[in-house]
């Protein structure tokens, strides 16, 4: 087997003040690819996400997700002390990201222009609730507070409830346009010589994923309705219960799978000429009526015969899993996705997928999850602190090292 090429970011360091989810979201992946991540954690506890939950043996599964492969060092960056180190690691920094509440940023001199003006070819990610200027940018934002103002809990639930997405999905797009926007600044900086400015926040993020909604509801004159595991615009397009009370959803996108749907599963052949039935918009305007012949036959169906069926008649469907079935699912484990990470005070390495990205001949870093403050005294003593100097900054509290009481 040959061996793997080189990590394409090596070489590349990232400083980051950062806590939560979007923008250790964003720093996890340009580890992922070879940067060195220094975590920037406060004293007295670290990143506050390390307390989310304990479900990952006494570790939190958030933080556990977000934070492998990095080192950590705890600073008390409103100590003047604090800042000058801060302040020595970004002199050796490529890219420097920052998530703190509105203001603090600047409050401790770390504002996209003044890093800048001090380190020009520093790349600086700002990831802010409501964007950095504007009426609400001295708001603070959560997840579920962006979902709401972005309209998605108003698309997302039952006729009866609306519902916030079961993950953090403002978090994670916030963090996916951080980390594209910092590989498209160090390009940049590469083919120009300029570092440009990176700023994304969680609602503006949130916002470009609900695109499509936004241009249904200008556009068709109604937004789309709450419709549960259905698709609000497409039909049949949802969850239907066979003869063993197993969920199979399908999705039918088109009139050849439409019509193979009434000819291969429904065995109706004459509903697919149906003119309630005819296009896309008449089916979603006749879901009821059509999704009552759906189930009606999937009710006579056993679970695979139902999938069989569907892969006969090539309609995209597939069974609804738990977490625990999708934690075992057979392409995962074929496709050999899962390796294995370590974590604080956990007696064997834990699972962890794979990036999804896969780039040729590139294996991912996967290197152990940090406990708050483990390479403190390395850090410390690589910007040239000696060791007095290094107990006298952790004294003082200024610093503090995973060692410290």
């Amino acid at each position: 087997m040959p061996s793997p090429l080189p990590l394409p970011l090596a070489g590349v360091t990232v400083v980051s003040v950062e806590q939560a989810v979007a923008a250790p979201y964003a720093t996890r992946q340009l580890a992922d690819l070879g940067a060195r991540v220094i975590k920037v954690e406060r004293t007295g506890g670290g990143d506050f996400a390390r307390r989310y939950d304990t479900a990952v043996h006494g570790q939190a599964s958030y933080f556990v997700w977000l934070n492998r492969s990095k080192e950590s060092v705890c600073l008390d960056l409103k100590s003047p002390e604090g800042r000058e180190v801060l302040e020595e690691l970004l002199t050796g920094a490529d890219v420097f990201v920052q998530n703190l509440a509105p203001g603090a940023a600047d409050r401790l001199g770390l504002d996209p222009d003044g890093l800048q003006a001090r380190h020009p070819s520093l790349v600086p990610c700002r990831i802010t609730g409501w964007g950095a200027s504007g009426p609400w940018s001295d708001r603070k934002a959560y997840d579920l507070l962006a979902q709401c103002q972005a309209g998605l809990l108003s698309i997302t639930g039952t006729p009866d409830e609306a519902v916030r997405s079961g993950i953090s999905v403002a978090d994670i797009a916030a963090g996916m346009y951080a980390y594209s926007g910092i590989l498209t600044a160090l390009y940049t900086r590469a083919t120009t010589g300029r570092a440009p400015t990176v700023d994304v926040s969680l609602f503006e993020a949130l916002a470009e994923w609900m695109g499509q909604p936004a241009l249904y509801t200008e556009y068709g004159g109604t937004p789309p309705p709450r419709v549960g595991a259905r698709h609000a615009t497409i039909a049949p397009y949802g969850p239907f219960t066979t003869a063993e009370g197993k969920d199979v959803l399908l999705s039918v996108q088109n009139e050849r799978e439409w019509t193979a749907l009434c000819t291969v599963v429904l065995g109706t052949p004459e509903l697919a000429v149906d003119p309630r039935f005819a296009t896309g918009p008449d089916r979603v305007a006749h879901r009821e009526a059509l999704e009552a012949r759906v189930a009606e036959r999937f009710a006579t169906l056993a679970t695979e015969e139902a999938l069989e069926l569907l892969t006969d008649a090539g309609v995209a469907a597939a069974g609804v899993n738990s977490v625990p079935e999708f934690l075992d699912h057979p392409v995962l484990a074929e496709r050999d996705r899962w390796r294995r990470v370590a974590v604080p005070g956990a007696p064997a390495p834990v699972r962890a997928l794979l990036p999804p990205a896969d780039l040729g001949g590139v294996e991912p870093r996967m290197d152990p999850v940090p406990a708050a403050g483990a390479h403190t005294r390395d850090i410390l003593a690589s910007l040239g602190r000696a060791p007095g100097e290094i107990a006298r900054l952790l004294a003082a509290g200024v610093a503090e090292a995973d060692d410290c009481d």
